[in-house]
């Protein structure tokens, strides 16, 4: 099997994966993200610890699925490439950032529990604090830097033709629908976890698990593959 079809079943099951992990994560992260009086009560830690450990999970694809592509995106743009790559961290980044604000009210909670708490009030603002952190992280990271690092490999994957034109298409659409919803959501228009929100989040999810589908199944399109000895469709840089 040559290197660019280990390459290409690799980021396909890493986009699978972000998929899974991240809808895992939100899933479990349910208790703390809407009971306010989380932090002063009983709490569900497993439940939140083990959300956390998806999206550790979905931190380690996100970067795996740059890391994997770069060698044969870099053959068709290189700047377009370190701009994805450059992307998926950021977007690795704030996603982390998330987790940290999550776990941080299980800590709270933990440490505090059994002891006498006079300053219940100041506890739960802390709480939402935090949340509200995740809130934001969550609106940015796999809203708005997933939209434009979706633009960005749909981008090049429409120009180079190493996927179906059509699935690239896809990508565009997606991503800049879920840039201009996650800006709706960010100025009060609607509720990211809301019916609007959910349909514009569809096309890019569709454009990433066709994505990984097809990589894994078929690859690269051979004869737009530079490393196949084929010509390239692009200019090397753009």
């Amino acid at each position: 099997m040559s290197s660019t079809r280990t390459a290409a079943m690799a980021a396909g099951v890493l986009f699978l994966i972000t998929e899974v992990t991240a809808m895992a994560g939100l899933a479990l992260y349910q208790p703390v993200l809407h009971d306010t009086n989380y932090i002063v009560g009983a709490g569900a830690d497993s439940r939140v610890l083990m959300g956390g450990l998806a999206e550790l999970m979905l931190v380690v694809a996100v970067i795996g699925t740059a890391v994997t592509l770069y060698p044969v995106l870099a053959r068709h743009s290189h700047s377009v490439a370190l701009g994805y790559v450059c992307g998926r961290l950021l977007e690795a980044a704030v996603i982390t950032v998330g987790i940290i604000s999550v776990l941080s009210v299980v800590t709270l909670r933990q440490d505090l529990a059994g002891t006498p708490r006079p300053g219940d009030t100041a506890l739960v603002t802390a709480g939402e604090t935090l949340v509200a952190i995740h809130d934001w992280t969550f609106l940015l990271g796999p809203n708005v830097i997933l939209g434009v690092n979706s633009l960005l490999l749909a981008t090049l994957m429409y120009r180079s033709r190493l996927v179906p034109r059509l699935l690239a298409a896809l990508g565009l659409a997606g991503g800049a629908l879920i840039c201009a919803s996650a800006t709706a959501v960010m100025f009060g228009r609607y509720e990211q976890i809301s019916a609007l929100g959910t349909a514009a989040a569809l096309p890019v999810f569709a454009w990433e698990v066709g994505l990984a589908g097809y990589l894994i199944v078929k690859g690269f399109e051979p004869s737009h593959d530079s490393s196949s000895g084929q010509p390239r469709t692009t200019p090397s840089a753009v």
